[in-house]
């Protein structure tokens, strides 16, 4: 088989790189570039590095759509919780305003610590509650129920 002889330029990290790899692999610099050459000029290369890229789009895809459903829930959720806490709460006296504000901040540092508490054991409320909501029966893989610890939250 007749070669064709190529001067070529690489980086100096590259070619410190290419003489490792040949080194460990016991071949020559040539037989490590030709090898790479092949491999990159092959279509069925060109193809499965296009199928593989195309997974990956479609795996962040369906990643940004449960991100996008979650955002709306978790959206809807807190506006109907204030639009529900404005509408029933009573306006606070002006003599007892210095106690609610320190019950708030209390009640506050209890959510915060309860949140962190939540948040370190790697579970979702909002997951707990779709789980809640469909019966374990119709369950996605993406959504069937995960063993968890029970958890003291009150």
């Amino acid at each position: 088989m007749t070669r064709t002889r190529l001067n070529i330029f690489i980086e100096p990290e590259h070619a410190k790189r290419l003489g490792q790899i040949a080194a460990h692999k016991g071949v020559s610099k040539s037989a490590v570039i030709a090898a790479a050459l092949a491999s990159f000029l092959s279509p069925d290369a060109a193809d499965q590095r296009e199928a593989a890229i195309g997974k990956r789009l479609d795996r962040l895809s369906r990643q940004f759509d449960r991100l996008e459903r979650d955002q709306n829930i978790l959206i809807e959720t807190v506006a109907l919780y204030v639009r529900y806490y404005l509408t029933v709460s009573l306006a606070v006296p002006e003599g007892h305003q210095e106690a609610a504000r320190a019950q708030g901040r209390a009640r506050y540092a209890q959510f915060v610590e309860q949140l962190a508490r939540h948040l370190q054991r790697g579970r979702s409320l909002v997951r707990e509650v779709h789980e809640d909501l469909v019966p374990a029966s119709h369950a996605t893989p993406a959504t069937e129920p995960q063993e968890t610890e029970s958890e003291p939250d009150a």
